[in-house]
């Protein structure tokens, strides 16, 4: 009997700790899909967009709380947004601030590349600065490319971009790209960086902005948004 009374409280204390887990990790689950950093802190928030996204509400955007979108335009020589002329002129509309954020390739030419944002993105001196997303390494062209020329050609990028824009552009680094290139020490442009909940500091010197939530469900997309906040 002492037997069986001790198997029967080790089941229901393993059946408590599997519920208490259970738990833990729907609470988990719901807290990302729903945190955004407070307003209290930091004010001025927003959004990421891309196609990828599907068709965005863009009042609703509005009434949760973003002030400004930046919206996917252009990646690498050739490949642009589908969405980024209707996004542009709905974000707008809602009256929100916009920016574009070009995807760079280090494998092509950076005056193609250039060419290529530049053909999507309209001059326009009401558009916020735009953005550029450093992510790819190099090591993934299919012809070498050493990192010294990785940073050359990034400056001639920058350099044409700027140039047609007439702002400085923000250097959208990934955690990888930095602890390759250190372009955060080396090139004098504001800095966008990305953690989940926690402020970011892998690039040794503040940003501007911070994508803190990569997964944030709401009623303005029929999937997760990247909530995107900025600096104080």
């Amino acid at each position: 009997m002492a037997r069986r009374s001790s198997s029967r409280w080790r089941l229901r204390f393993i059946g408590a700790g599997l519920l208490l887990a259970l738990l833990i990790a729907g609470w988990g689950w719901w807290t990302i899909h729903h945190w955004r950093p407070p307003v209290a802190s930091f004010p001025v928030q927003g959004i990421e967009v891309s196609s990828t996204d599907g068709t965005v509400d863009w009042k609703a955007a509005k009434a949760i709380g973003a002030t400004f979108a930046y919206l996917d335009a252009s990646a690498s020589a050739f490949a642009r947004d589908p969405d980024f002329a209707r996004n542009l002129e709905d974000a707008r509309a809602a009256h929100l601030q916009v920016g574009a954020v070009h995807i760079y390739d280090p494998c092509q030419p950076a005056e193609r590349q250039a060419a290529n944002f530049m053909t999507v993105v309209p001059r326009d001196k009401a558009m916020l600065p735009p953005a550029v997303d450093l992510d790819m390494l190099a090591d993934e062209c299919p012809i070498k490319v050493g990192d010294a020329a990785v940073q050359s050609e990034l400056m001639t990028f920058l350099n044409q971009i700027e140039t047609h824009t007439g702002k400085p552009t923000i250097l959208k680094i990934s955690r990888r790209f930095e602890k390759r290139y250190h372009v955060a020490r080396k090139l004098d442009r504001n800095l966008w960086l990305d953690r989940l909940r926690f402020e970011p500091d892998y690039a040794g010197r503040p940003w501007t902005l911070w994508t803190a939530n990569t997964m944030l469900e709401t009623e303005a997309a029929p999937g997760p948004l990247r909530w995107v906040v900025v600096g104080r």
